[in-house]
């Protein structure tokens, strides 16, 4: 195991609005607001059409084939997340959200890109002090979180 260690900074409470795509929006925000790593809450509606990453074609094929999910109707939704920056300096984010329409759910990664329906509350926790980040991994074209700290 690998760790960073960090301490929390600044909390913001967002408000999103219709249409807009959750990733796209927080890591803007980030970025506007100088935000290198963070924690991420969502509560709130996703659009229909939105995507989700719901997992591999083949779970021991490389490269990596992504399966999506398309969200069928307005559903609502949870997620949690993280920002860390890409080796350029700016801020990704990896989060994932679990979303559910009369009784059917599904579950996976919203980098696909979710749409706002109406709600979209997030509340992020900047931490700082750390050196973790994200870098790409050739093998899986994952952007990987690396701590480049102690081992354990």
């Amino acid at each position: 195991m690998d760790y960073s260690q960090a301490s929390m900074s600044r909390i913001f409470i967002l408000k999103l609005q219709t249409g807009e795509i959750v990733h796209e929006t927080l890591e803007g925000f980030a970025e506007k607001n100088n935000i290198k790593s963070a924690v991420c809450l969502f509560l709130g509606g996703a659009e229909d059409q939105s995507k989700l990453v719901v997992g591999p074609k083949d779970g021991n094929a490389l490269p990596v084939e992504p399966v999506t999910a398309l969200l069928k109707g307005v559903h609502e939704g949870c997620g949690v997340g993280t920002i860390f920056c890409d080796p350029q300096g700016k801020p990704k984010l990896h989060m994932h959200g679990s979303f559910g329409r009369n009784g059917d759910a599904v579950t996976g990664c919203m980098r696909a890109g979710v749409k706002v329906w109406f709600i979209g509350e997030v509340v992020l926790f900047e931490l700082t002090g750390s050196s973790a980040r994200r870098e790409k991994d050739l093998k899986t074209g994952f952007e990987i979180l690396e701590t480049r700290q102690d081992s354990v």
